[in-house]
């Protein structure tokens, strides 16, 4: 492939801005620097620098991130900053988008892609991918609640209970929750029903992949091939 398509397709800007990319000399494979825009490489384990700065021939993108607080899983935020703004601009610009949305103030793990049937697959209510969760209450838990979770609280405007996959108590107010589904608050709406209500809301776990200590919030990691088959095997 050559090297403004290359640049191009890892989200660098325009071909017009990646060509001048090149032609400005911040672009070096191997330590060398390349000036020719046509210039043909192998993309299996390519690995180039612009400005300095490293990157890896990805054909797709695959992360994760741990998001803060304070943060909407929009392009366009309404009232908050936006979680793109704790991605490179390259990421951005390549048309990586939010796997399902975490709300404002709910921390924890949040995929991204730009690989649209990777996206469909971990969004498609048919799929009923688990997600885990911990939960903060205002008030104590109690076996009455947690059985309440298990076997289906109804939610205002829904025609049918919905059940948890797994409730279980970590301690009197903290609840490990796992759903199949996605709907608008499910989690904190879930915990209404049962008599109690959510003060904090943190994803720690989408099917088999769990959200790594090491990974900051605010931050974020390409996922390995190990990784998408945790995912996958859900």
């Amino acid at each position: 492939m050559d090297l403004e398509r290359i640049l191009f397709s890892q989200g660098f800007g325009s071909r017009r801005q990646c060509r001048a990319l090149i032609a400005e000399g911040r672009v070096a494979i191997g330590g060398s620097i390349q000036t020719d825009a046509d210039a043909d490489f192998p993309i299996d384990d390519l690995r180039f620098d612009v400005d300095g700065t490293t990157w890896r021939y990805r054909e797709r993108a695959y992360l994760m991130l741990n998001k803060p607080a304070g943060y909407e899983c929009s392009r366009e935020p309404q009232h908050h900053l936006s979680v793109f703004g704790l991605l490179p601009t390259q990421l951005a610009t390549r048309g990586v988008q939010c796997v399902g949305r975490l709300d404002e103030d709910t921390t924890g793990l949040l995929l991204l892609s730009d690989d649209g049937q990777f996206v469909h697959a971990f969004t498609s209510p048919k799929r009923k991918v688990p997600k885990t969760y911990l939960a903060t209450t205002r008030h104590p838990l109690d076996e009455r609640q947690l059985q309440a979770l298990r076997e289906g609280v109804l939610l205002h405007g829904e025609k049918t209970p919905i059940a948890a996959a797994a409730a279980a108590m970590r301690d009197e107010r903290q609840l490990e929750i796992t759903v199949n589904e996605g709907k608008y608050h499910q989690v904190k709406r879930m915990i209404a029903a049962a008599g109690n209500r959510c003060e904090a809301l943190h994803r720690e776990r989408i099917g088999g992949l769990a959200l790594p200590e090491t990974l900051a919030p605010g931050t974020w990691q390409w996922l390995g091939e190990a990784e998408l088959q945790a995912l996958r095997a859900a």
